[in-house]
């Protein structure tokens, strides 16, 4: 059964995560059936959502955003921009790891997250925002293509562990 729809906070805040913002982070990528399978989400976090944290926000182009209401973090994802040739050496961006808390799906929190994400990428100049979502996520691919995305490719990928 789908949650009745959540009110958009009000205000809500949108900035790039802090280092403190991990467990939070964390918590949201765990917050689905999908996620829970595929992220370890224990207290404290595990040394490797530090390091990859700190990773990120030292290479240029990739950042963590979050959706901040009421001092808490109810929504996050990631945003890399990626140089490149094809296009005509168009700039693209990536986004990964959309998530709104449970409790506030639906009131608009990943509509305001996402077009701040694709307004971010158009001011680096990048020519094409693109995404992957699970198959199973039937909920969000009619949630992207609301926001204008287009199912132009297949999404292949290759797990190394």
């Amino acid at each position: 059964m789908k949650n009745p729809v959540a009110p958009m906070p009000d205000p809500l805040a949108i900035r790039a995560a802090r280092r403190e913002d991990v467990p939070a982070i964390v918590a949201l990528l765990a917050d689905d059936p999908i996620g829970a399978g595929r992220v370890h989400n224990t207290d404290p976090a595990p040394e490797a959502y530090w390091r990859a944290f700190d990773e990120m926000a030292a290479q240029p182009g990739n950042m963590m955003l979050v959706a901040e209401a009421d001092g808490a973090v109810v929504g996050c994802l990631q945003l890399t921009m990626i140089a490149g040739l094809s296009r005509a050496g168009a700039k693209r961006a990536q986004i990964e790891g959309v998530r709104v808390a449970s409790a506030r799906r639906g009131g608009g929190i990943g509509d305001t997250l996402v077009r701040h994400a694709i307004e971010l990428a158009r001011s680096a100049g990048c020519g094409l925002v693109q995404l992957t979502s699970d198959n199973a996520r039937l909920d969000a691919r009619r949630f992207y293509e609301r926001l204008g995305f287009v199912a132009s490719h297949i999404g292949l990928k290759l797990s190394l562990d």
